[in-house]
């Protein structure tokens, strides 16, 4: 694999680049401070994965994705950052980074992410050739229904095992909701002003709505702690199980899967902090992605 560093803290490159050769996971072929120098030298020398700092001087990491897709870059992205904020992150995800890694940096995380984006990388690639040799035959044109956003929904959510769930539901409502008002995929309303538009399609009265508007948010949490719980015990069975390694990055918090791991590996009460706001954000710009 090719690689190509860009970040403003010359040790998280230097660092970055020994990981790189000492664990012989590709080539590094570029370094770069900031967005504005990077640009250029990626679509000169297009390798197949950007390591990119979130916040940089210039240019920070969101503009420099967004320009080098403008002008027809098709490689891969791999965010670094310390920052936390879960909205920065779901925007992240939102303009197509493969993955997340949070700094300081860490040996084992980044040697566990280039190997999986790497072996991703070369499936797809290996895809492309068979439907490239696929479409030298013709065959029968076949039609086939598209799906509703609905379905699109139910489709993730069946794949992180809550479909079944009553706050399922809600979910999906909430989705639908922000999709007809058309919101922006970030920043998104407040959480209490979405719930109370969803209890306003079955309650009327203040009094009502009120109470409903308590439930759904209670309803949602136990859905989304209920989604965690299911992709920590896929991740106990088998790390690299396509649901954990695509939804767990993305919608959760690395640390707070690895501890129900813990929990449960140990027996203990399952407990995890629930970040509504990132899973919903997320799953909206996801189906927002396959809508249109």
């Amino acid at each position: 694999m090719r690689y190509f560093i860009v970040d403003d803290d010359r040790a998280s490159r230097v660092m970055l680049s020994a990981i790189i050769n000492d664990c012989e996971l590709g080539t590094v072929i570029g370094e770069a401070v900031d967005g504005a120098e990077a640009i250029p030298q990626i679509l000169m020398m297009q390798p197949d994965f950007v390591l990119i700092d979130l916040l940089m001087p210039n240019l920070d990491g969101i503009e420099t994705i967004e320009r080098l897709h403008q002008n027809g870059f098709k490689g891969l992205f791999i965010m670094l950052s310390q920052v936390v904020n879960k909205d920065m992150v779901a925007e992240s995800y939102a303009k197509g980074i493969e993955f997340f890694i949070h700094k300081p940096i860490n040996k084992v995380e980044v040697q566990m992410v280039l190997q999986r984006t790497a072996e991703q990388f070369r499936l797809k690639s290996s895809l492309q050739i068979i439907r490239q040799s696929l479409n030298n035959f013709e065959v029968p044109e076949i039609e086939h229904s598209k799906k509703t956003t609905r379905e699109h929904i139910q489709s993730i959510l069946n794949d992180m095992g809550i479909v079944a769930e009553v706050g399922s539901e809600e979910i999906i409502n909430i989705i639908e909701q922000l999709l007809i008002e058309k919101h922006k995929i970030a920043p998104l309303p407040p959480l209490k002003e979405i719930y109370e538009k969803v209890a306003m399609l079955t309650k009327t009265t203040p009094d009502d709505i009120a109470k409903e508007i308590k439930a759904i948010e209670q309803r949602v949490r136990r859905t989304i702690l209920a989604a965690m719980i299911n992709l920590a015990n896929l991740g106990i069975v088998d790390y690299t199980n396509a649901e954990f390694e695509y939804y767990t990055p993305r919608y959760f918090d690395l640390t707070d899967i690895r501890y129900l791991m813990q929990q449960i590996e140990n027996n203990d009460q399952r407990k995890a902090k629930v970040n509504i706001k990132k899973f919903i954000q997320v799953l909206y710009s996801e189906i927002i992605s396959k809508v249109n």
